[in-house]
């Protein structure tokens, strides 16, 4: 089978299509024949081996696929070949096979098509845990978004909207502040291109703080990091939660007097680990996601879809943070 393989370390240009061995299922596995397959900011990171992970070389990126069941493993229960299914992978979703455990395995419901199969699981449920978890988010809070034309963007303003949160989205352009608004925010702050000089951070804060009035935020979901963050923190409302989702401009260094000032807390987001360690919490919440799916509550917003061979340059426009939504690759028709 066709792969789109990290062999070392680097850029999407790096990447190189090869051929491995189909895939075999193995006792609790199924083999999925892999049509689509969305590109995160993980993938930027893991080829570079700048990640938390670090597969063993040589390895292909992607961390989300849809596809079709080819074969299953011995114990397999649930799932034959020809079903459709979306699943989480970690990494190696660019491939025509992978062989996945059947516990990380959905149907993918009827009228969907495999490339909104791919873009739904990691950001939604990373979303929905940032939100719900660790910032508690409840009726008529208000919620500070960062990076908001993303696809965890974009899931965090249509999931703010879906739990009766006033959603500020902020953005680095115009055409991404329409993005935001068309999935449902209440207020877009379009902001500028970092590095910030302390005048340009105070008067970002200061932008911040005017969306969020006069008791500013009770959630900041910032998958953003840099220079974005001190200004961030410093519109939060009393005992706020401040959530850290990931690191595209830099990991920021916050000063801790404002945690008191504000008695608000810092929260890490980690959706793989918190998935791995509450398999049953991590299901109720994907669960919660399809239902929302079905009743138009959230809708993966799919706004480019490259062929197999331009896998690389779906990773390079992402690292380049010029994505508004989801990029998807198509592995196969």
């Amino acid at each position: 089978m066709r792969a789109l393989l990290s062999k070392e370390p680097g850029g999407p240009d790096t990447l190189v299509m090869d051929e491995l061995p189909d895939p075999v299922a193995g006792p609790g596995q199924v083999v999925v024949a892999v049509k689509a397959c969305s590109i995160n900011y993980p993938d930027v990171l893991i080829i570079e081996d700048k990640y938390q992970m670090k597969p063993p070389r040589p390895f292909a990126p992607g961390s989300e696929v849809s596809g079709v069941v080819d074969s299953v493993g011995e114990g397999v229960t649930g799932f034959k070949p020809g079903d459709r299914v979306l699943c989480t992978t970690g990494s190696g979703g660019l491939v025509e096979k992978i062989a996945v455990p059947v516990a990380s395995l959905y149907p993918l419901p009827e009228g969907r098509s495999f490339e909104e199969g791919a873009s739904l699981i990691l950001t939604y449920g990373t979303t929905i845990h940032a939100l719900l978890d660790r910032g508690h988010l409840k009726e008529g809070h208000n919620l500070l978004v960062l990076g908001a034309a993303g696809g965890v963007g974009l899931a965090a303003v249509e999931l703010g909207k879906a739990f009766g949160a006033r959603v500020v989205a902020a953005v680095s352009s115009e055409e991404k502040a329409a993005a935001c608004r068309e999935a449902g925010a209440d207020e877009t702050i379009v902001y500028g291109r970092a590095p910030f000089d302390k005048d340009q951070s105070k008067a970002l804060a200061e932008q911040f703080k005017a969306a969020g009035g006069k008791t500013g935020y009770d959630v900041i979901y910032d998958p953003v990091g840099g220079d974005y963050a001190e200004p961030a923190l410093r519109s939060i409302g009393w005992e706020g939660r401040y959530l850290v989702v990931g690191f595209p401009a830099g990991i920021p260094r916050l000063p801790l007097n404002l945690t008191l000032l504000k008695s608000c807390d810092v929260c890490g987001v980690f959706w793989g680990a918190f998935a791995a360690r509450d398999p049953k919490a991590n299901a109720a919440h994907i669960d919660r996601l399809f239902r929302l799916w079905k009743d138009g509550k959230i809708a993966p917003r799919v706004t480019e879809i490259f062929a197999f061979e331009d896998g690389g340059k779906a990773i390079a426009k992402m690292a380049a943070r010029g994505a508004i939504g989801k990029l998807v690759v198509k592995v196969a028709e």
